[in-house]
């Protein structure tokens, strides 16, 4: 169960940087026996995956803070975030039997060269949802603070992503309480997001109104 835990900490944190949970994993693993990596999934302690990862998370981390930017970014890591959350959950899911995550039914067509498909298929899933939240809501903030929040929020999406990726290698248990929690604060994004569009439709209907023929 706490492999699972951890694969799904690393997957939603994944959602808000692709980069920070891979490179946690590869060099937990790398440096102690914390997570003892299946044989699929030892590239990710590799001193060539450790040295590409950070080089990759130095100009995400960059990109990501510069208003237009960030999103152009958001679209480039459609792929990449839903991939290192895949990944992640299936690293996780290598310390344990296939059947504690999958159930026993589904554990013996779902594997192939000990790689458990169904996490990897559910961490890209859980990641590409919060990646989502995350590539709509940037925009509505970026507009309504004139691109000043867009340093301030990236560098506070990296620490949840960072802790989180923490919490889930070092104390999985934690994730039972912190899942729900960014679940429900990613429900509260769309909800204003969609709030946002629905008085700016209602402000033009309105300009629209008084500035047409009496």
């Amino acid at each position: 169960m706490f492999a699972t835990l951890t694969g799904l900490g690393l997957a939603s944190a994944s959602g808000l940087n692709a980069y920070v949970p891979l490179l946690l994993v590869g060099l937990i693993a790398r440096f102690t026996e914390l997570v003892p990596l299946g044989p699929s999934w030892t590239w990710l302690e590799h001193p060539i995956t450790l040295i590409s990862l950070t080089v990759l998370l130095v100009v995400e981390f960059a990109a990501d803070k510069i208003p237009a930017l960030d999103s152009l970014n958001d679209v480039v890591q459609t792929v990449v975030r839903p991939s290192a959350g895949g990944i992640t959950f299936g690293a996780g899911a290598s310390t344990v039997e296939l059947a504690e995550i999958t159930g026993e039914a589904s554990g013996a067509v779902a594997t192939s060269g000990g790689v458990a498909w169904g996490a990897v298929i559910a961490g890209a899933l859980i990641a590409l949802a919060f990646h989502v939240v995350k590539a709509l809501a940037r925009p509505v903030m970026n507009a309504m603070s004139f691109g000043v929040a867009a340093p301030v929020v990236s560098f506070l999406e990296d620490v949840v992503s960072f802790l989180t990726s923490v919490m889930a290698i070092l104390l999985p248990v934690l994730i039972i309480i912190v899942f729900p929690l960014m679940v429900l604060f990613a429900v509260w994004v769309v909800r204003r997001r969609r709030r946002i569009r629905e008085e700016r439709r209602s402000v033009d209907r309105e300009g629209h109104d008084l500035g047409g023929p009496a």
